[in-house]
Parts: C-alpha cells; structure tokens; sequence
C-alpha cells in the first residue's frame, strides 16, 4: 500500500453508499473481505488501498464526489484529518506542493480539480467543514449568520484583532463584509474612529491569537485564501498564544475593530499572575469572571474610538462579582450596548447570549449617557415562534446604528430602550436587557383591552355554540352498547399498499404540507389533526408523520378523528423506552363508504373546532387578566 492510510467502518460505508450494518454482514460473509490492520476489536481500522480494491472488484465502489474523495485521503491520512488538513490547505494557497512522495500525494488530482471548479478558498472551506463535522465535540464554532451580525456591529475598520480566533470565523466575516462597508449598508454611523480601510473597502490587516496551533494554522491559511482573490493587499497575521496570558510586544498596533466569541467559565486563565496587569483599567476581574478579562483586553487592544463586539453568556451581565467593573465600564462610557440574542445564536445554543458592543473612550465630552439595551427574542407572545434570524439581526443593527448616531431610538416593551447610564449603576449593576425593559403588555390601554374582550365574548359563545344538545358535533342520545356497532378494518399500512394514502416520515421524507394532509405526533403528546386551506407549505419535521388521503377513497377528518382513538393509539403504541411511541401503520380505520366517513367526518371537525375554541378562550383569558391587573396597577386602566 502506498500510503498507509486506513478507514474505519464507517468510511468504508461513506465509500460503498451503504449503512454500516451492510459493512458488518461483508466482514462475515465474504472470506476475501480485507482483514483489520488497526484499531481496536470494537472499531477495527482496514487498508484504505484494500478495501477500494475490494469494493472495485464486488462492483460496489460508489462514484464520490471530488469533495467526498478527498475527504477520504484527509481523513485517513497516518497524522490525522487535522494536520492533513492543513498540508492540503497550503497546497490549495500556493505554499507547498503535494510530491509524489507525499502521503496525500493520492488526493492531489482530485483536489487540483475541485480547486478549478470552486475556486481554492471555496475548496479549502468545504474541508474544513467537513474537518469539523467529523469532530463536533472538539470545537466551538461560531455560526456564520451570528459571526456576520458582529462584523456589521463593529463596522468597517483598516484593522480588525479576535483575540481568540478559534478557525477565525469572525475575522472571516469581517473580510466577507468588504463589499457590504463599501457601498455604506456596513458602516457603524456613528462616532467611532475606526479609520480607512484597503483598497476593496474592507480590512488591510487582520490579527489573530489562538492557543490551540492547528486551529491558528487553520485559521491562517482560510484568511490567507479568503483574502487572495480580494482587490487590495490585506495582511494576515494569526499567532498561537494566549492571549491574556501573553504580553503584546511595545510595538504591537492598535486596531480599529476587537470582534472576539471567547471562551467561557474559565477559572485558569490566569486570574494571580495578572493581578497588577495594565489592562484592568475598569477594574481586576474576579477568578469567575473570565469574560469580563476578555472584554476589558479587547479594549485594551483598541486604539481610541475604536469598537469591540463580544459575544458573551447571559450570567456576565448579572453576576455579583462582576458588578465593579460592569460599574466602571458605564461610568468611562466603554459599555454602548447590551443587546440579547435569541437562543440558538451560538453555542451553547439553549442559552440566549448577548452581544456587549464597547467602544475606547476617546475623550468624548459626555460620550456614553445612555446605554441600549434590546431582547431581540422579547416582545412576542408566550409560545409565539421567533422571527427569521434575519429579520432579528436587521432590528439589531438598525438599533445600534441610530443609537451609536446619537439619534433617538424608538422605546419597543419587552425589545428595545436607551436608559440613563445613572439610572443603572445601583447596589447590583444588574444590565440583563429584560430587567430593564418595560414587559411587553404592561400600559396597555383601555381600546387594546376592549378587543381582547370582544374577542373574549366571541370565543365563549361559539363554545357554547357548539355544546348545544341539538348541535351535531354533541347529539343527545344514549350511546351505543360497546361492541354492538363493530365496523370492519384496514390498518394505515394496508391502506398505503393500495393506494388509499400515502404515509411520509419526517425522519425519512423531505415532505411539505398541503391542504387536507392528515399530521400525528409519532411521540409524546399531542393529537392528530388536518391542515386546513391556507396553511400548508410547511416542511415535515421531527417526531411527525404525515398522512396524505386520497380525496377519492378517504376523508380527511374521517382519518383524523379515528386516530385519535385511545384504543387505536393504545394497540399501535410500543414502549420499549420511557416514552411512547406510535407505529402509524398499525393504526386503524373503519372500512366505511365515503358519504358515510364525511358523516364521521364533520363529527370530528366540529369537535376538533370545539377543542381550539376552549384553548384559545384560555389564552385570551389569560391575556386579558393580566392587561387589567398591569393596567389597574400602572393607572393606564381607571378603576372605574
């Protein structure tokens, strides 16, 4: 074998296009199958060269991807996917030739041509993402549409430093957003001193630290590609050291722009050999308080009037021990705002992080009076969807810009206000956005609560519309004896084979709603029901199953009402774990002519009808209670 490299059984099955059971039965059943020349018992390694002589031999060798092949060899490759990686990348940048003698010397062809056909620094990203994909655990990315956000918040600099780059996402944005700050939609609007630029509008010189020295190689090389093909010269200059540990050197510049996503709840980040360090101007952070050495050396790095963007977690605008230096960032006027993020904007993603926007005083007579704060999740409703990300991110910026302009931004309840820097520099410094901002419901006036009401009084008495002993959906008779009105049946399965249905997975199907679709949760709660006219076109997800009658041979509420049976959930439910779970083909329906299912039918609608209006006047309740309680108590709404 040329190359030494070696595959485990789940690349073996990537090669073939197959689940790794198949890759089990070849082992047993075929004699001449490659034996293991590594690993361990439990995750054998085999012969790379072998095995794809093998799988070309049997006629079971997939046709991969340019992409897919090379991830093969990197992957393989004796000194592991990362430092390959890396070879591969200097290969694509022009600083080293693969030889023959090379290990990847295998690749080399295919990654000349996915280098003509995506450009070098398109290919170099594709690997890289496929290099983290293959080891999710190791690192915290940030995610490309939050990483763009920073770099827009910052705006537009000559000069741009994340002192702990990680693979440099951020700085990649900042290169990314050139052609964004050189039609003006970039710039900040404010009074930052963020100086020129180069030449394509965007950064001349980009600055990274890294302590881990294959991501600051990584992160070296995706800059160096990214900003090749750029017009203009921009320099790349990524270090693996640590940065609050190392002592920039006298010469070390200033930059316009820190955009930093750091590590978080450090506790040995060097907290008693920093003691009398110079960048604590606001103040020594406590052991605890990693973050807040992060911030206060991203301001150290800014030459006057420059901007920091920091993504940080929730707990560092509230914890006790950070409450002297939040304090003195306001009162210098560093801390310009405070905005939280959705959950889901970075890791970890249950956790809705803030963005910390700074800027190094420059001396500015009365510079920082007012801080903004914004929730950009607040102000929905309680279980109310969040917007699309980029409506969120556009709110975002628009508020910073005509805060950092000095204009007026409008007061939103529960999403955005400007406070007095005075107004918070109490006993706890506590700066969480949602303290702060006026809960979104309270003030509500008399009119918003009159169409509450209204809608209040409708929602009730369609409910008691529909109880009535003459209503269809409730008829007043004795019910039957049970098993006196048994109905012949098909299960959901059989009723597929001829053509009746058709049952989609979200775990299998990439499947879109339509009108008349039959959904059921397949775990958990929750109840069948139809999609009705209007609500269609959205995209199957977990832990659903979509049913999708023939309008010809089945209703669809005829299908929905029978599901809901608890005796037909009951007998098609397994429990082999600690929630159930519902295998839909053994559900049942009766065999019924359809004039007879569209009598069903409309049984189960209206008491499907019945069952949302008792939710919804629940929700209403509740939503008018609580605007009377604010309203009395904040004298919006007059006793009388």
């Amino acid at each position: 074998m040329s190359d030494g490299a070696e595959v485990t059984a789940a690349a073996i099955a990537r090669l073939a296009g197959v689940g790794r059971a198949a890759v089990s039965n070849w082992r047993r059943r075929y004699t001449d199958f490659p034996r293991p020349v590594g690993g361990t018992e439990a995750s054998p390694a085999f012969s790379l060269a072998d095995v794809e002589s093998w799988l070309r031999d049997h006629g079971k060798l997939a046709e991969a991807p340019l992409r897919e092949q090379v991830r093969r060899r990197l992957e393989s490759a004796p000194e592991g996917h990362g430092p390959a990686l890396v070879r591969a990348g200097e290969h694509l940048a022009g600083l080293r030739e693969l030889l023959n003698t090379d290990p990847l010397a295998e690749a080399r062809g295919a990654l000349d041509r996915m280098m003509r056909e995506t450009g070098p620094a398109a290919a170099f990203e594709q690997l890289l993402a496929d290099y983290f994909e293959a080891n999710p655990r190791q690192h915290t990315l940030t995610p490309e549409p939050t990483a763009a956000l920073m770099a827009r918040l910052a705006g537009p600099g000559e000069s741009v430093l994340d002192p702990a780059c990680g693979s440099a996402e951020l700085l990649a944005a900042s290169a990314a957003g050139a052609a964004d700050a050189s039609d003006g939609t970039g710039a900040s609007g404010g009074t930052g001193a963020s100086g020129g630029t180069g030449a394509s509008g965007g950064p001349a010189a980009l600055y990274g630290q890294e302590t881990d020295p294959l991501l600051a190689r990584l992160a070296a090389l995706r800059l160096t590609l990214r900003t090749a093909s750029a017009p203009g010269r921009c320099a790349v200059d990524v270090r693996t050291e640590d940065a609050l540990r190392t002592e920039p050197p006298a010469d070390a510049p200033l930059v316009a722009a820190v955009l930093c996503h750091p590590p978080y709840n450090e506790r040995n980040w060097g907290h008693d050999e920093l003691a009398y360090d110079p960048r604590w101007a606001y103040g020594l952070p406590a052991r605890t308080e990693s973050e807040l050495a992060w911030v206060q050396h991203a301001l150290a790095r800014l030459r006057p009037g420059g901007t920091a963007v920091l993504l940080l977690p929730p707990a560092v605008a509230a914890r006790r021990t950070g409450r002297r230096v939040r304090a003195a960032l306001l009162r210098k006027g560093a801390l310009r705002a405070l905005l939280a993020l959705p959950p889901g904007a970075a890791a970890p993603h249950s956790l809705p992080l803030h963005l910390w926007v700074l800027r190094k005083p420059d001396g500015a007579a009365d510079a920082a009076s007012r801080l903004l704060l914004m929730d950009a999740a607040g102000g929905r409703t309680e279980g109310a969807e969040p917007p699309p990300w980029e409506r969120t991110a556009a709110a975002v910026l628009a508020a910073w810009r005509a805060h950092d302009a000095g204009e007026s931004v409008p007061e939103q309840p529960g999403v955005c206000a400007t406070l007095p820097v005075i107004d918070l520099l109490d006993e706890e410094v506590d700066l969480s956005p949602a303290r702060h901002l006026l809960p979104s419901g309270t003030g509500t006036d008399a009119a918003a609560l009159a169409s509450v009401r209204a809608e209040l009084k409708r929602t009730l008495r369609r409910t008691l519309d529909l109880t009535a002993t003459d209503d269809p959906a409730l008829p007043d008779r004795q019910p039957a004896a049970p098993g006196s009105a048994a109905l012949p049946e098909a299960t959901v399965g059989e009723l597929a084979r001829t053509g009746a249905l058709e049952v989609h997975l979200a775990t299998a199907d990439p499947v879109t709603t339509v009108p008349g679709d039959v959904v059921i949760p397949v775990q958990g709660r929750g109840a069948a029901y139809v999609v009705a006219e209007g609500e269609g076109g959205v995209r199957l997800g977990k832990p659903l199953c979509l049913l999708r009658p023939d309008p010809a041979a089945l209703d669809a509420w005829f299908v929905a009402g029978f599901l809901r049976s608890t005796a037909n959930t009951r007998q098609a439910s397994s429990y082999a774990s600690s929630s159930s779970r519902i295998d839909v083909r053994r559900l049942r329906l009766p065999r019924l002519p359809l004039e007879r299912q569209r009598a069903y039918g409309e049984h189960f609608r209206l008491l499907a009808e019945f069952e949302a209006a008792l939710r919804r006047v629940g929700e209403l309740g509740g939503e008018f209670v609580q605007g009377m309680f604010d309203g009395l108590a904040d004298g919006t709404v007059p006793p009388a």
